[in-house]
């Protein structure tokens, strides 16, 4: 029997309580990694097959037993909650963390870094949640291991497109199954969009908006009166939460882009690690199907924060609201009605109508513990399931390694576009 004392990072000022629940052992049968196979094909995306419901929460006598490692971010998914998991063990650099971390998940096993982590040979998969450029690296390191992996976004970050290659190689060589945690993937207005898509009620989407305006990020630049991997960082290098609106409804891929940046020669914009000159970017994205994609990523600026898209088709168009409190909205061409404009010329006005938003995480897309809200619009409890959902069932997970690249990977290139003057610049496919 695996003997998981050893291993543990002994921290001898916990208050004795917190010192019991670090020492005690961890004793549990392995679930066998054999079990596992690679698997192919790529993300299943509709609502419906043949009159199934293939969001339904199909559930497994296997249990996975997990690694929880960043006492951040880490900390806001519910393995513990899911009836096919079990969180073997936790990790992070800062003993507080640690222990936030062990408390939250009710865990009895901890561990000083990732790289001792890894070793537990009871662990099957691990879920990253550390800074964005270690990424590549840690997963790297946690595939080498034999560990199935789900990561934060974005899934390359720094590196350029040499760093995402890499990633890809990693993954794909190894058999074993990547998601990134992609959290727009599973906003409450983005499985809406994602279902009117699938019920062909846009006609065609021919134009979608995607905005990620996060002001004040300053003061996650330091930490401990050090910088911070957050200190000076490019937008367009955390593209996903933008990119995956609409790939993740429509199944295109971005081809080639223009980009725009903006910034006001602040210290931070003239010394960082990343030679970034800009707070905030624009980029406008041609898609596999012609069609066209704005995307704004902002640090600075008068404006409320927000994670939000538009969806506009000739026949039907879906806005989510905006942070100036209006929305959600449907116009429909169905039943437009005859209007002038301000000019007095006659016109046809698409009707519309206010969105009333539904809860999925209500529905049986979730396993009954886990329908509860959760972070960023309702999506921690959707990415803790569908992780776990991959594992237990041998299937790909919705954001699967090639899925995560066709997210990450137009951002770099629209970064290059803004430093080089808004250049277009062709997008390459990782597949």
């Amino acid at each position: 029997m695996f003997n998981s004392w050893l291993f543990i990072q002994p921290i001898f000022f916990f208050h004795k309580k917190e010192r019991d629940i670090v020492m005690t052992n961890h004793n549990s049968k392995r679930l066998s990694r054999r079990k596992f196979i690679k698997i192919g094909g790529t993300a299943i995306t509709a609502a419906t097959f043949n009159g199934k419901n293939l969001f339904a929460v199909d559930t497994s006598p296997k249990k996975i037993r997990i690694g929880v490692v960043g006492g951040r971010f880490g900390a806001q998914f519910y393995w513990h909650e899911h009836p096919d998991c079990i969180v073997e063990a936790v990790s992070d650099l800062r003993d507080d963390r640690r222990i936030h971390l062990m408390k939250t998940y009710n865990c009895r096993k901890s561990y000083p870094s990732l790289e001792e982590l890894v070793k537990d040979k009871n662990i099957d998969a691990v879920a990253i949640f550390t800074e964005a450029p270690n990424h590549v690296k840690h997963v790297i390191e946690a595939l080498n291991h034999g560990k199935h992996v789900i990561c934060a976004v974005p899934a390359s970050a720094g590196g350029g497109i040499e760093e995402a290659e890499r990633l890809n190689e990693a993954v794909k060589q190894s058999g074993l199954t990547y998601m990134m945690a992609e959290t727009s993937y599973y906003q409450q207005p983005t499985i809406s969009a994602r279902k009117f898509y699938q019920e062909k009620k846009f006609g065609n989407l021919f134009y979608c908006e995607s905005e990620y305006q996060h002001p004040g990020l300053e003061v996650l630049f330091f930490e401990n009166s050090k910088r911070t991997w957050r200190y000076g960082y490019p937008p367009m290098l955390y593209p996903t939460h933008c990119t995956s609106h609409l790939i993740s409804v429509s199944a295109e891929r971005l081809t080639e882009v223009v980009c725009h940046g903006w910034g006001d020669n602040d210290k931070i914009l003239q010394d960082n690690a990343y030679n970034n000159p800009f707070w905030n970017e624009s980029a406008y994205f041609k898609t596999d199907r012609g069609n066209t994609f704005r995307v704004n990523i902002w640090w600075k600026g008068a404006f409320g924060g927000t994670e939000r898209a538009q969806w506009i088709g000739d026949q039907m168009s879906f806005y989510s609201a905006t942070p100036n409190g209006l929305g959600p909205v449907i116009y429909r061409m169905k039943d437009a009605q005859n209007d002038k404009d301000d000019a007095g010329f006659a016109r046809m006005v698409p009707k519309r109508e206010k969105y009333e938003q539904p809860q999925w995480w209500k529905t049986d897309m979730l396993p009954e513990a886990l329908r509860h809200n959760s972070g960023h619009h309702g999506s921690h409890t959707f990415l803790t399931n569908k992780f776990i959902d991959a594992l237990t069932h041998n299937r790909q997970p919705t954001v699967n390694i090639t899925e995560a690249l066709a997210y990450t990977v137009p951002g770099i290139i629209a970064h290059e576009s803004a430093l080089n003057g808004g250049k277009l610049l062709k997008i390459p496919q990782l597949t």
